[in-house]
């Protein structure tokens, strides 16, 4: 016969895998952005230039974490803002000036996870709506 509790413990816990892989590929996602910033480090650099080299660096980190707290309850927000990075990445490497081939593997580095977890919080809101 059908078990029903059966059948419901392995929704709950594919709801689970839903909404927490967006959440946590994001954070991992942040954080690997905000390794860019660590080559403000250079030898002679004051103190003063390292503390303004890195919050230049981390302004798309700081303001794709909060982002990031918005879509995690608003799942919608997470979405379309990690599309909008994505498209906007590769709006920026293409059009800044001269294009070189070895560009697209940036944009596959950076862009290309981002639309992975804008896909992902589609999917989690797209299964809570209905």
């Amino acid at each position: 016969m059908f078990n029903y509790n059966k059948t419901m413990k392995s929704k709950t816990k594919s709801n689970k895998i839903i909404f927490w892989t967006p959440r946590i590929l994001a954070i991992l996602f942040i954080i690997f952005l905000t390794l860019f910033s660590l080559d403000v480090f250079q030898p002679g650099a004051t103190a003063g230039e390292i503390v303004l080299g890195l919050l230049m660096h981390n302004i798309p980190s700081i303001l794709l974490a909060i982002l990031l707290a918005f879509a995690w309850k608003y799942e919608v927000v997470g979405a379309i803002t990690f599309a909008l990075m994505g498209i906007f990445y590769i709006c920026f490497t293409l059009f800044r000036g001269s294009f070189q081939w070895y560009m697209l593997s940036w944009i596959a580095t950076i862009a290309l996870p981002a639309f992975l977890i804008a896909a992902l919080f589609w999917l989690g809101w797209k299964q809570n709506i209905k």
